[in-house]
């Protein structure tokens, strides 16, 4: 019997040497938790037959600190990140949305790695990395690059990331300010994000929001806007004239921006 996964090839390497090796030689595209995988396969939409598990690289889980920040490693699962002491007092915001992607199954399996490298600009941990000013660590045979998140994503679901690289770590800097992180689906739990943004009460504060352009934005111009002194109605308008959202299925962009008008004035209320 021929199934979603006959015609499929999977390498399984036994170290990350290994798994640079495949990459370079091969150009097999990266799995590990397969979450998005898996819908892929099941709607008939993935074109990629070859791939590498990267999963059993257990280097690649480590949450550690990092000069006030912390370094978490690309398969850091949403469970882990939720149970991590260091990502819950350093990065609180990141753990409000790791509890709110998928199920308990999903957040098991799930890595933040794999959110990032996936580039949807609905990805719920994307906004709060992008308002922490991340950075990522990308690994190939020849050495290792830092990229900031800001200079990543290309467009819809596209990156500067090369065929033969892999996303090894996100590195979060140290943080002062209140962080704040909102989400606004279809239901309470388990749904695509019709908005997502995050948010630091800073010095000037420092803001980011998902699913109104193709990819994650950050919003220096309405960051500025409050961080002048200017009324929540002059900061919303410049809001509105950053995002891009357009009508899909999920929502209409109408409804974006109003949405994203009320978590802005909701932002700053919260974190006063």
């Amino acid at each position: 019997m021929r199934t979603a996964i006959t015609t499929l090839d999977l390498r399984r390497p036994r170290s990350m040497d290994d798994a640079l090796r495949i990459l370079q030689d091969e150009r097999p595209t990266p799995i590990a938790g397969a979450t998005d995988v898996y819908v892929a396969l099941n709607f008939g939409t993935l074109t990629t037959r070859r791939f590498v598990d990267i999963w059993p690289l257990r280097e690649l889980r480590a949450i550690t600190p990092l000069d006030g920040g912390v370094r978490i490693g690309a398969l850091a699962t949403y469970t882990s990140l939720v149970r991590s002491p260091l990502v819950r007092r350093r990065l609180p915001m990141l753990v409000d949305a790791a509890r709110q992607i998928g199920g308990v199954q999903i957040q098991n399996r799930g890595t933040l790695g794999g959110n990032v490298a996936n580039a949807s600009p609905a990805g719920d941990s994307l906004p709060v990395l992008a308002a922490a000013g991340a950075t990522l660590a990308l690994r190939s045979a020849s050495g290792e690059r830092r990229v900031p998140i800001d200079e990543f994503y290309t467009g819809y679901r596209t990156s500067v990331m090369r065929p033969d690289e892999l996303i090894v770590a996100i590195e979060i800097p140290a943080i002062d300010g209140a962080q704040w992180f909102r989400k606004v689906g279809t239901r309470a739990a388990q749904a695509i994000s019709k908005v997502v943004m995050a948010g630091v009460r800073s010095t000037p504060p420092r803001l980011a929001i998902g699913s109104v352009a193709p990819t994650v934005l950050r919003l220096p111009r309405t960051e500025a806007a409050l961080g002048s002194g200017a009324s929540l109605d002059e900061a919303a308008a410049t809001l509105a004239d950053e995002i891009h959202p357009i009508d899909d299925l999920r929502s209409t962009a109408a409804y974006r921006r109003h949405v994203s008008a009320n978590l802005l004035r909701r932002f700053w209320s919260d974190t006063a």
